[in-house]
């Protein structure tokens, strides 16, 4: 009996590694939000990044401040405008 796995196209597994690639965020909190194993996820990631001539650095901590200091205005916007 073969196992039910999920197949996901080359260009889902582009885009999830991006999410980490470009965000700094951890393959752990982005596995968890798009339902993927985090060894899978680290494997896109691997290749995505194998794939760049010059991957982008992860954030620094006063770019990260900034994206959630961002992240919560815009939220707060939105809920001001009732969105």
């Amino acid at each position: 009996m073969g196992a039910n796995r999920e197949s996901y196209t080359p260009q889902y597994r582009r885009e999830a590694a991006h999410l980490v690639i470009d965000t700094g965020r951890s393959i752990a909190v982005v596995a968890r939000e798009i339902g993927v194993g985090e060894q899978l996820l680290g494997r896109w990631v691997a290749i995505e990044r194998s794939r760049m001539d010059d991957p982008p650095a992860a954030i620094d901590a006063d770019e990260r401040a900034e994206l959630i200091r961002l992240r919560r205005e815009v939220a707060e916007l939105r809920m001001d405008r009732g969105s």
